[in-house]
């Protein structure tokens, strides 16, 4: 068992918490008088260039001590007293942007300062170092972003944006390599991509492949009050792409060497070839600008239990992603994106007890296009429109048409599913958030609707499979009825409203609502949500926040066409091999189906210590009801395989987090302690794109991704000679496990018998920016190494739980160290 915290240090850590809340409020309660004033006002021109006033724009000063936020009045003023010294000043508002202005204040004089704001421009920043962040007391939800910086520096191991999303606390990577955010499987949680939906619509996994070199940041929130988000019962990761450049050409090229494999000291072959190229630049000056990139992959992941031929999982995938940029007016911005990402995999599920022949090949076919549009109008209100079309087809394959036959060592035999699946998803979005209004406090308006359409047309067939004793002896056959074609087209309907607003300085309320009606559950749904900011005494430097919410999941398209999958007849054998019983299993929907909900809430406390350290720690829970699962159920030598629609699953969690930035570095810690509980038979988990045949009776006990502790220790530093350092540190407490007879049946609570060792690994990359010589003295190039495990930790994937095997409790399927190197050339 995984050690615990030990009820001293419990103890201990409670009061030190409660000593830390109590403490900053106090010093947030704490005002100081300031002799310098600053004054001005924001204002935009109109089409007669005249000036308009711009009320209800957040101004944002940062120079000498915490930065100080406050909002233009009716007319567009503003006024703040500050010490003596320099100050940045910029300003935020809807669809506008401003230059940063600078002012220099001094003792017992006002300055005043005017800035003009001007519609967005879309423009790309090259700026890779550490951002600058503070405390946002306008936020309600507790959220977490990684910025250009840590996507373009942090370690990754296949250079996909989903791996680095792990940074995020309450963020892990389970035993099955899916990324569960904040407690929840990975069909539960969303993920967006420039507003847009992006998920598989049959299994709810994340259904698209981006190309990181396009991605801007990548944002988790894990519980957005702001009712714009839903169909969800996690968190949702929201990921935004990169602005074209409109002024001048740019071109990085990466990874054009490969790695070759190796195999007892021999070179056998290529290891992976990932070459990358993306391009950005200006069509028409500041009008029209465009980038393409392009992204090969080749890559052998070994399985270092098998022979050492015949032990590589291989992905073959192609990636483009186009993306056209466009300023149609002074007052209304587009943007076009058109991506496509075909790819394969080899091998699908090898590990130390499935040998390659025995595994599927999974190929997939996907395709998107968008096109989004923001507007401007007089009144200073802004008008986002999204309108996008997706596909991902899928099929799986097995290598052959032999018996499959699951062994206690290891299975034999071709793949025993087989499958075909086209999907599609066209879905319309718009959101209006007005001019704030001054009424009682302030007033920000945002209303929205959406429109999707989910459409699956499926072929299934099962072959069938034999599960052996130690003895080599039949314990069970599976034999299936036949193959069937499934279709079902699926229509959604949201609209929601948010009001944020401000009764007092210091004090923000986000009240949401957010309708839904599916065409599954035909069944409409009201989620409330209300979240809260508080500055004390109006301080910028202190924030308390929090809320509490309900979310609607969404109705994964697997779900409906269960019944219509093959029944499948179960015949079970004594030790001896006599046959003991015969039993057939249709399959079932045993409840109407209804959308899974989920009431959420959290508090946390925000704090900047000093300009340079900020700390965070909250608490939040989720409930989930209505959750789906997988049941097999047995009555006078008759049986079925139900599908319930009575799941629950629960979710805590206690946070501290902590960032320190100086000058040019930053380093981010944090401790999460957290308990996820849910029902175990999950229905991907047997009907999904790996699909496992054998189906126990369902429990519900510790999820499989359950890691009760976690250390998480990451940086960035800029070091002299243009070399930048990014070091990650992640510990976190080993998965849990169950044990099973010799007919698979499991012994004691599932998930309940031990943990897998304790997780550690310390990854780096380090890198230097150069400039070439000779003929290419105008290219830079990025060289550098990255480290994945220095110190060799045993971090195993497999178990053995079979008590009958020769080998139970062993821990098998390491990572060890691993080097990488890095090459990039920019012009």
């Amino acid at each position: 068992m995984s050690p615990e915290l030990p009820h001293r240090t419990r103890s201990k850590l409670a009061l030190a918490v409660s000593c830390l809340l109590a403490s900053t409020v106090a010093l947030g309660q704490t005002t100081t008088e300031l002799p310098a004033r600053v004054t001005g006002s924001v204002y935009t021109l109109d089409d007669a260039k005249e000036r308009a006033v711009v009320p209800g724009a957040t101004v944002r000063l940062q120079g000498v001590g915490a930065p100080f936020v406050t909002t233009t009045d009716e007319v567009g003023r503003f006024t703040a007293a500050l010490a003596p010294g320099k100050y940045r000043i910029t300003v935020e508002f809807p669809g506008m942007e401003a230059a940063p202005a600078e002012v220099d204040l001094l003792a017992d004089k006002q300055e005043t300062v005017d800035i003009e704001l001007r519609p967005a421009r879309v423009k790309e920043s090259v700026t890779v170092s550490a951002q600058t962040e503070s405390v946002d007391t306008a936020e309600t939800s507790s959220k977490a972003v990684l910025q250009e910086s840590t996507v373009a520096n942090a370690p990754n191991s296949n250079e996909r944006v989903e791996s680095i999303l792990p940074l995020i606390p309450g963020v892990v990577r389970g035993p099955d390599g899916f990324i569960n955010m904040k407690g929840a499987r990975t069909s539960q949680g969303q993920v967006l991509v420039n507003s847009a939906n992006v998920s598989d619509p049959v299994t709810g996994t994340a259904g698209m492949n981006l190309p990181i070199d396009v991605v801007s940041t990548a944002q988790v929130v894990a519980n957005p009050y702001d009712p714009e988000f839903g169909k969800l019962a996690g968190a949702v990761a929201t990921i935004e792409t990169r602005i074209s450049e409109f002024n001048k050409p740019r071109v990085r090229v990466q990874n054009i060497m490969p790695r070759l494999r190796q195999r007892g000291g021999d070179i056998v072959g290529v290891g992976a070839f990932t070459p990358r190229v993306t391009v950005s630049g200006p069509i028409i000056r500041n009008r029209v600008a465009f980038t393409q990139s392009m992204e090969y992959r080749f890559v052998r992941t070994p399985v270092e239990t098998q022979p050492p031929m015949s032990r590589d999982t291989t992905l073959e995938s192609f990636d483009s992603y186009s993306q056209f940029d466009l300023s149609l007016t002074d007052t209304q911005s587009a943007s076009a994106t058109v991506a496509f990402y075909p790819q394969k995999q080899n091998y699908l599920g090898l590990n130390t007890f499935r040998p390659q022949p025995a595994t599927p090949d999974l190929r997939q076919r996907g395709y998107f296009l968008a096109f989004s549009h923001k507007y401007v109008s007089p009144s200073g209100g802004l008008l986002a429109s999204h309108l996008s079309y997706k596909t991902l087809d899928g099929d799986i394959k097995a290598h052959s048409d032999d018996l499959f036959r699951i062994g206690v060592d290891t299975a034999t035999g071709g793949f025993f599913n087989r499958e075909s699946r086209d999907t599609g998803r066209i879905e319309w979005q718009e959101v209006y958030a007005m001019r704030p209004v001054e009424r009682y406090g302030r007033h920000q308006l945002k209303f929205g609707v959406n429109l999707v359409r989910n459409a699956y047309d499926g072929w299934h067939s099962f072959r069938s499979v034999e599960v052996l004793r130690q003895s080599g002896l039949v314990a069970e056959r599976i034999d299936y009825s036949p193959d069937v074609n499934t279709s079902i087209t699926q229509r959604e309907y949201t609209a929601f409203v948010l009001n944020k607003w401000t009764p007092l300085p210091g004090i923000t309320l986000d009240a949401g609502l957010r309708a839904d009606r599916d065409s599954v559950s035909d069944e409409g749904h009201v989620a409330p949500r209300l979240g809260f900011a508080i500055a004390p005494k109006g301080t910028v430097r202190t924030v308390i926040r929090g809320g509490i919410g309900y979310f609607y999941d969404r109705v994964n398209l697997n779900i409906p066409t269960f019944s219509l999958l093959p029944a499948r007849t179960i015949t079970r054998y004594l030790p001896s091999g006599l046959a003991s019983s015969r039993t057939l299993y249709e399959q079932r929907l045993a409840d109407s189906i209804d959308n899974p909900r989920s009431t959420a809430w959290n508090v946390e406390v925000e704090r900047e210590v000093t300009r340079d350290l900020v700390v965070r720690m909250g608490l939040s829970q989720r409930n989930t009801v209505r959750d789906f699962f997988v049941e097999p159920a047995e009555y006078e030598g008759r049986g079925a395989l139900y599908l319930f629609n009575q799941g629950r699953s629960r979710y805590r969690e206690f946070q501290a987090t902590a960032r320190y930035q100086f000058k040019r570095h930053v380093v981010n810690g944090s401790y999460v302690r957290s308990s996820a509980i849910g029902d175990l038979n999950d229905l991907n988990q047997f009907f999904g794109n790996n699909p496992t045949p054998i189906i126990r009776p369902n429990e519900r006990s510790r999820l499989a991704f359950d890691a009760p502790n976690r250390f998480l220790l990451w940086g960035q530093f800029e070091a002299p000679w243009n070399i930048t350092v990014a070091p990650v540190l992640d510990i976190h407490t080993g998965f849990p496990y169950s044990t099973a007879d010799d007919e698979r049946n499991f012994i004691g609570r599932r998930n309940r018998a031990g943990r897998y060792p304790w997780f550690s690994s310390f990854d780096f990359q380090t890198t230097k920016r150069v400039r070439l010589v000779g003929p290419m003295h105008k290219l830079h190039a990025n060289i550098g190494l990255r480290v994945f495990n220095l110190f060799n930790h045993f971090n195993p994937r497999d178990f053995q739980q079979v008590t009958t095997s020769p080998e139970f409790g062993g821990f098998y399927n390491g990572v060890g160290r691993t080097f990488r190197g890095k090459f990039a050339l920019e012009f």
